[in-house]
């Protein structure tokens, strides 16, 4: 039916068409810039404080980006209009100082991003040798807040990021949920060329069954992080990674297959934004917790029991070595609500009878599209 209102319409001129952008566009930029003023207004009203990481409030930040959501009547989709909002916050927020934000680099990794996807453009990127040393930066202050892996929707957890929060006092203080795309890329674009390949052993992971039908006798070399892989692979002709598409323009690749070579349609990696501090409710929260069982018969089912009781949602449970004892276990969960919520406050209080340790690694909004 739309379609036959829209043919019956008289064709525009293609001029007026233009005025009428042009004219919008120019409103846009105003209350850009007014938007800009404002929050500078909010700097100064806060006023003279240490650093930008002072000013930035994740939480009000996810209020913002739910209400774009909530007002989307289209034609552009929710995740276009939340990456034009997150840009505009960036931008303000850097009118104080750019965030300093640590992750696991080289330039072009799916971590770096994670961190543009997060934290907008405006925020200046550090990129760090390995997990570990994202931790070490924003615990010695060189880095505002970082971003690291924790777990992938085919593959599991990154087991070293959960290992990290055993003895580090970071808080965890927002997640990034990423689509990630896989692309075989080398210097010449050949297939035929290829004799070795460089990627993360994650990366290789979920591209296994596309290796094991198109290039099972090539030889797979680990390395510590896909654009790493794509740095190596620039040096010859017989080499090839398997990275994110913006490793390839990085490092100057090209495509050896055209569409992405992941095993499963739907592969989604979880970051985690480290901070120093727990922010703020937002309204629409996760809170990840660590748990040192007791040694005792029914240790698990007591843990869980007072989240039960309470009405709290548990999103996820794993278990790592507590690299206390041997053969003694801690459980990282994840649980729906904000440390702040009554019923949470009751659940953890309750479980302090039956839990050897417990450590709030941090209540964060949930991920926002």
């Amino acid at each position: 039916m739309s379609n036959d209102i829209e043919s019956d319409q008289p064709t525009p001129d293609l001029s007026t068409v233009r005025t009428r952008i042009d004219g919008i566009d120019r409103a846009i930029q105003e209350l850009i810039a007014e938007r800009a003023r404002w929050a500078h207004q909010v700097g100064l009203a806060k006023g003279p404080l240490a650093a930008a990481v002072d000013y930035y409030r994740p939480e009000r930040e996810a209020q913002v980006l739910r209400m774009v959501v909530d007002r989307n009547e289209g034609p552009l989709s929710d995740e276009v209009l939340v990456h034009v909002f997150r840009e505009i916050m960036s931008a303000c927020l850097a009118q104080q100082e750019p965030l300093k934000i640590g992750y696991l680099g080289p330039e072009g990794t799916f971590s770096q991003q994670a961190v543009l996807k997060h934290f907008g453009r405006s925020a200046h990127g550090l990129p760090m040798a390995s997990i570990e040393e994202v931790f070490q930066e924003v615990e010695n202050g060189g880095a505002d807040f970082g971003v690291v892996p924790v777990e992938n929707s085919g593959q599991g957890t990154i087991q070293v990021t959960l290992d990290m929060f055993l003895t580090s006092q970071l808080k965890i203080c927002g997640e990034v949920e990423l689509r990630v795309h896989q692309y075989l890329l080398s210097r010449s674009g050949r297939i035929e060329d290829i004799e070795r390949i460089y990627s993360h052993p994650q990366s290789f992971a979920q591209t296994q069954a596309w290796l094991r039908g198109n290039l099972p006798d090539v030889e797979k070399l680990p390395v510590s992080s896909n654009a790493e892989g794509a740095r190596r692979a620039r040096n010859a002709d017989d080499a090839a990674a398997i990275a994110g598409e913006s490793a390839g323009l990085v490092y100057g690749l090209k495509k050896v297959i055209m569409r992405p070579i992941e095993d499963h349609a739907d592969n989604t990696t979880r970051f985690l934004v480290l901070g120093r501090q727990i922010f703020p409710p937002s309204g629409h929260d996760r809170t990840s917790v660590l748990v040192f069982i007791k040694d005792q018969p029914g240790a698990l089912f007591n843990v869980l029991s007072p989240f039960a009781k309470h009405g709290i949602t548990m999103n996820r449970i794993e278990s790592r070595p507590s690299h206390q004892a041997k053969w003694e276990y801690a459980f990282f969960i994840d649980l729906a609500g904000h440390v702040e919520d009554a019923p949470m406050q009751k659940a953890l209080a309750e479980l302090d009878a039956y839990a050897a340790q417990v450590k709030i690694l941090g209540s964060y909004p949930v991920a926002v599209p």
